[in-house]
């Protein structure tokens, strides 16, 4: 999808693929670094704890850690491309929606991994958690809401609304995955808000959504200094205005 919107935009084959070639890498190596500086409070001394951390950051592959590096990793391969670097805003453009689809894929992997995982419901789309897997206190519980479903759906959705806003607004590459951006960031928050179990938390408030906020603030900012500017009305004159020009010649205007 990535690609195609990119020779849709006026974009040359094969660049998407030479851009995922470093970013993929870039993305997990995020990813588990993100799970490891989490999870430092552990003893990393048992190889189960390791290998723990390096599975839960490849398996939520849409936290920051994993956008932040994969977003370098894209734009040291526009660097690299060609002659001449490739602009970096039509690639994110192009890669916005697709990347959301692929979040809500990559979201579901919870369903298997049994994690992620909100409050306690009797609800029909609720899912069944086995006790091994349920947070300490909620062990006489057994079907709770399915926050990982709801992050999918959510990513679904942004990511259809990001291909109508760009076609509507004629938005540029920027614009459209600083746009991506927020909106994942406000529904990524809002789950965090639902989800349960042991979470680092600073002034109360937990790392994930913490992280929403940064990435919302930082592409509502973006989204403000990369507006459109209004063009400045032209000059008119009097058709009996004369101009005097400095070598004495008279124009008439």
């Amino acid at each position: 999808m990535a690609s195609r919107r990119y020779r849709r935009s006026g974009g040359r084959a094969g660049v998407i693929l030479d851009v995922a070639a470093w970013a993929v890498p870039f993305g997990l190596a995020g990813a588990v670094l993100h799970a490891l500086l989490i999870d430092a409070r552990h003893d990393f001394t048992g190889q189960y704890r390791l290998w723990h951390a390096v599975t839960a950051g490849v398996a939520v592959i849409g936290i920051p850690g994993a956008v932040a590096l994969g977003a370098l990793g894209a734009w040291i391969a526009c660097r690299r491309a060609g002659p001449q670097p490739l602009p970096l805003g039509p690639v994110a453009g192009a890669v916005a929606p697709a990347l959301m689809f692929g979040l809500a894929i990559g979201t579901m992997g919870n369903w298997w991994a049994q994690q992620f995982y909100g409050r306690p419901s009797s609800w029909w789309w609720a899912v069944q958690i086995s006790p091994t897997h349920r947070v300490p206190g909620y062990e006489n519980y057994g079907t709770f809401q399915p926050a990982f479903g709801y992050q999918s759906l959510w990513d679904v959705a942004v990511g259809f609304g990001v291909i109508w806003a760009a076609r509507r607004l004629a938005l540029s590459g920027e614009r459209t995955f600083m746009l991506a951006a927020a909106c994942y960031a406000a529904g990524s928050w809002w789950v965090e808000s639902v989800r349960i179990g042991p979470q680092p938390r600073l002034l109360g408030i937990s790392y994930g959504a913490l992280g929403d906020i940064v990435v919302f603030a930082l592409a509502v900012a973006g989204l403000y200094l990369t507006r459109p500017r209004g063009t400045p009305p032209a000059r008119t004159y009097s058709k009996a205005a004369l101009v005097d020009d400095s070598s004495g010649d008279v124009m008439s205007m």
